[in-house]
């Protein structure tokens, strides 16, 4: 196997992981949050524990891999 037969297979496995890292996040912001407002009446910043920040710096890897191996993919064809 060579490496242009990898990289897509790889590519669709990052992409996966990505969807589900992210669906696994916790989200409390509702249809105002989602454009910038803010919904509730308490607007304090969560800041990220234990599993929700393994999840979110995980997030951040996968997509950083995932962007590393479309461009390698685009550049071997």
């Amino acid at each position: 196997m060579t490496l242009i037969n990898i990289l897509p297979t790889l590519q669709i496995i990052l992409s996966v992981l990505l969807i589900i890292v992210i669906l696994l996040q916790r989200s409390e912001e509702s249809l105002g949050g989602a454009f910038g407002g803010s919904d509730s009446i308490e607007t304090t910043k969560n800041t990220r524990r234990g599993g929700e920040k393994t999840l979110f710096q995980s997030a951040i890897v996968i997509a950083v891999l995932f962007t590393i191996v479309s461009i390698a993919v685009v550049i071997t064809k």
